[in-house]
């Protein structure tokens, strides 16, 4: 078993000059207001691509949730006014664990290029289908702070699909946090 990675305390540059865990390192905790606030970002880019039918809007979209996915809130345009404009406004933050909010980033970033590709392929009924699957699930993040993604997650480590070792503070994440 590998051991866990530490994305708190930065890593000493390898031989190469480049420390590619940091590149891509992922917060742990998350603001959890910050997350919902991304997540109504997010719903009112994609209500307003469904409702315009621009694939641009799409695309957007898709790009947004694999930066976050990738490179955490640091690149993301919804995420950066998210972490650095809107979530301070809140005051004192709420800190959840990072791990299951990445992997719903994951299913996000898996469902909204799936639209892209149906979209591309003429098959638009099904492209909007996804996507209004999507907003559902950033609305229940946003509205009802259900994340959708991390019951998942919580489900999948409970049954010994995901190392209880990825996120020992995620054995709790159930459908009770509602």
């Amino acid at each position: 078993m590998s051991k866990p990675i530490d994305l708190q305390t930065p890593a000493a540059p390898s031989k190469a000059g480049m420390e590619w865990r940091v590149v891509f390192a992922f917060p742990n905790p998350v603001n959890e207001y910050a997350a919902r606030i991304t997540a109504g970002l997010v719903v009112l880019l994609a209500l307003a691509t469904l409702l315009t039918g621009f694939a641009w809007g799409l695309a957007a979209i898709a790009v947004g949730f694999w930066l976050r996915l990738l490179f955490g809130p640091r690149v993301s345009p919804l995420a950066l006014l998210s972490v650095k404009v809107l979530a301070p406004r809140l005051g004192r933050a709420k800190l959840v664990p990072g791990p299951p909010k990445r992997f719903a980033q994951g299913i996000g970033a898996a469902m909204s290029t799936a639209a892209v590709v149906l979209l591309a392929a003429g098959l638009d009924p099904a492209a909007w289908s996804v996507l209004a699957v999507l907003i559902a699930a950033a609305a229940l993040e946003a509205f009802a702070g259900f994340c959708l993604g991390c019951a998942v997650f919580g489900f999948l480590q409970r049954h010994g699909m995901i190392p209880e070792d990825v996120c020992e503070a995620c054995n709790n994440v159930t459908l009770s946090r509602l």
